[in-house]
């Protein structure tokens, strides 16, 4: 059964600064059939956002990054949220990432803060680091 996941940016950024974390990849084998990745416009939007903050760390051009982005909307599975209601994290930005993983029947959020996502568990989704999802899938 193929897992489905939604990947906090954070782990994005961490992917464009090495290539030789859990984060790469992971990263690198999305659209390759072991997880389906869920993803809504403002999701997407705040991964371009970082990526273009965290551009001189990582040495991609602009248009890596929009290479990288377009190929993440061409395989993922998108969302559109319409919730009337807010999980209420501690920070807005990871609500965004509940409600995809919420919407999108995900099992698993794949981030580097596990603690930010505690709410997650109310909804019967894990939330893993890279590295512990691909240990999960095998992958490591």
């Amino acid at each position: 059964m193929e897992r489905e996941i939604v990947v906090d940016t954070n782990v994005f950024v961490a992917a464009a600064r090495s290539n030789r974390g859990a984060a790469f990849k992971l990263v690198s084998m999305i659209g390759k059939g072991a997880f389906a990745i869920h993803v809504s416009v403002p999701l997407v939007l705040e991964y371009e956002q970082a990526l273009m903050e965290h551009r001189a760390d990582s040495g991609f051009a602009v248009q890596d990054i929009d290479d990288l982005l377009d190929y993440v909307c061409a395989v993922a599975k998108p969302h559109r949220v319409f919730f009337l209601w807010r999980p209420e994290l501690s920070d807005p930005k990871d609500d965004m990432v509940l409600e995809v993983a919420v919407v999108g029947d995900c099992d698993t959020i794949v981030t580097y803060n596990q603690r930010d996502f505690a709410g997650a568990a109310a909804f019967d989704i894990r939330v893993s680091t890279p590295g512990e999802f691909l240990a999960d899938i095998g992958a490591l």
